[in-house]
């Protein structure tokens, strides 16, 4: 697709390089040892005092450049502790789909009038991470379902089921389009053929998460669609099709560098 990834740290070129062997990183990793570009971009951690050790760091986030060097996007959270994962990024702002895993394949399901698939935007995911649950919908020639907005009719919805091991965003619909009912004399936002509904949700921390996994360390997300599809001469009775998104849980890698590697304290 032509994307390029680096990332930028405060860390030695020594530090990085223990780090990208050991973790297997081939991606480029860019010492900023003096913070001078993490102040250029207006993120140095200011809350962090000028004595601590990890002064220099910067508010965690992502920016995603255009060819010329252009900001064009960015993904930054009010708590460090919560991250956008590449994959997440890459499906909202890109449309492209996670890489195909056995944690994160495509679950097909057959409801009545539709066709769904839901997918993950990654596999293997940390507590505090940010992920985005895609739901692909097909319909049949001459079905069409209600936008949200619709008024005087069921629009379809995607609700997540509350729990404490994760916080869901608003589902993003798609923009729709608009369709005149000829035997009403009515025009209104729809959606025909197929479509797909992105849900971010931010898992929670390693407390939260933790009492929620199975022995493999996985994390069941449920929810469910809510849509009531429609011909040209009749609506069909509503329906409400069960969803669910299995991501695995991996605990925090806190593997520290030789002592004679880390910061010191000023």
């Amino acid at each position: 697709m032509g994307l390029g990834l680096i990332t930028v740290s405060y860390d030695s070129p020594a530090v990085l390089k223990k780090f990208a062997d050991r973790a297997h990183i081939s991606f480029s990793l860019l010492s900023d040892p003096d913070s001078a570009v993490i102040r250029k971009y207006g993120i140095l951690n200011e809350t962090v005092a000028r004595n601590n050790a990890f002064f220099g760091i910067p508010h965690p986030g992502t920016y995603i450049l255009d060819r010329n060097g252009t900001v064009t996007a960015k993904f930054f959270q009010e708590d460090y502790r919560v991250r956008d994962t590449s994959a997440s990024i890459l499906l909202r702002q890109f449309g492209l789909k996670s890489i195909q895993t056995q944690s994160a394949a495509e679950q097909a399901i057959t409801a009545k009038h539709a066709a769904l698939v839901t997918q993950v935007s990654g596999a293997d995911l940390r507590p505090g991470q940010r992920v985005t649950l895609s739901l692909d919908v097909t319909l049949p020639k001459r079905i069409h379902v209600y936008a949200p907005g619709v008024q005087g009719y069921k629009a379809v919805a995607l609700k997540i089921n509350d729990s404490p091991g994760y916080r869901p965003d608003a589902p993003v619909f798609p923009n729709s389009k608009t369709i005149r009912l000829a035997a009403i004399h009515e025009t209104v936002p729809a959606y025909e053929g197929r479509f797909r509904v992105l849900q971010t949700v931010t898992l929670g921390n390693a407390q939260q998460v933790k009492p929620l996994l199975d022995k493999e360390r996985q994390l069941v997300i449920e929810g469910e669609f809510l849509y009531q599809a429609c011909d040209h001469r009749e609506c069909f009775i509503p329906e409400t099709v069960p969803l669910r998104w299995v991501v695995k849980v991996s605990p925090f890698d806190q593997t520290r560098v030789p002592a004679d590697m880390q910061r010191q304290t000023p």
